[in-house]
């Protein structure tokens, strides 16, 4: 009886997990008025299970997002312990990117989470900042790397690529961009030539 308890935990947990990856798709897809009762049917759960965990349609976007943020960042550590730091940085900007293209697909979401009130954006330059010093401090350990680069310096590049490589059919060229950034981080590649 004593293991219950975890078994309705870990439950509960795949419930939420469920949850907001429907939600992702479906905000994603079908914009900001999709049902909520579509999204609880997608993710295999009753709509009571649904509102126990995210009580308002903004409760919910605002968690699929960060669900998002926290994946894309959380996969540095692990891309890191499995690869030389240039290629852990590498596969982190085409996560990146996806993570971006999920982002627009959920804009309208977004924005209207953002009209009601909740800010799902408050922690993002924190946790990118953090997921790509990670990676940039390895790869300057590593000696692979430039060790004077600012992380969000390289955020905010990856949002202009993703920026204009947003179509589908931009998806190679993307990767381009993003191998020329990453030429551009690499060690011994000469700095900013100054305009004086």
């Amino acid at each position: 009886m004593t293991t219950q308890p975890s078994v309705l935990r870990a439950d509960a947990r795949r419930n939420r997990e469920r949850i907001l990856e429907a939600a992702v798709r479906a905000f994603s897809e079908k914009g900001a008025d999709v049902a909520i009762d579509a999204i609880a049917k997608a993710a295999g759960v009753g709509s009571a299970t649904l509102y126990r965990h995210f009580p308002t349609r903004e409760a919910l976007v605002e968690a699929a997002y960060r669900n998002e943020l926290a994946r894309v960042c959380d996969s540095a550590v692990e891309l890191l312990a499995g690869n030389p730091p240039d290629r852990a940085l590498r596969q982190w900007m085409d996560r990146f990117i996806d993570y971006l293209a999920t982002k627009h697909g959920m804009a309208d979401a977004l924005r209207a989470a953002v009209a009601s009130g909740a800010d799902p954006f408050a922690e993002t330059l924190d946790k990118l900042g953090a997921a790509l010093d990670a990676l940039l401090r390895a790869g300057a350990e590593a000696g692979l790397l430039r060790p004077d680069v600012d992380p969000l310096d390289v955020g905010f590049s990856l949002a202009g690529i993703a920026l204009v490589t947003s179509a589908p059919d931009q998806r190679e060229r993307a990767g381009r961009l993003l191998d020329l950034l990453l030429d551009g981080l690499r060690h011994g590649t000469a700095g900013p030539v100054s305009s004086s």
